[in-house]
């Protein structure tokens, strides 16, 4: 004969669910470089931190949700926090730290002011300067 099984709900794990209100933590890394505005370090594009991520009530860009980081800085704990952008593929910094623009990013946006003109045509005057030389080393041949 089998024993008779008994339903035990003291046996079953708790299942702890999360306020809904309350930020969800994330592990994100940070898609540009930024300097902290409390202690002046510099923090690489790339470095990965524990964050808590929560909609930005009210911000949508045709019905993507815009989504807000707080992290904090790994020299003096300040609070940073930087918030998504879905028409770029980019982030901006909302409050804490400030972007740090690379040499690259500079020159693109001095060619989208209007100095591209300027850079073409030198680019153009370097080829023509570079030419002579180019042929001597073709007749060294």
């Amino acid at each position: 004969m089998l024993p008779v099984l008994h339903f035990e709900s003291s046996y079953l794990p708790r299942v702890r669910r999360r306020p809904m209100k309350q930020p969800v933590k994330v592990r994100i890394m940070l898609p540009m470089s930024i300097r902290c505005n409390t202690c002046g370090s510099h923090i690489c594009q790339g470095t990965k931190f524990k964050s808590r991520k929560e909609e930005v009530v009210g911000e949508t860009y045709l019905g993507n949700q815009r989504f807000r980081f707080y992290f904090t800085c790994t020299n003096c704990s300040a609070v940073l926090a930087i918030k998504t952008q879905p028409q770029h593929p980019d982030c901006e910094v909302e409050s804490g730290a400030t972007r740090v623009v690379e040499n690259g990013q500079r020159k693109r946006e001095a060619e989208e002011m209007g100095d591209v003109m300027k850079s073409r045509t030198y680019d153009l005057n370097r080829e023509i300067d570079i030419l002579p030389a180019l042929d001597d080393m073709n007749s060294m041949k």
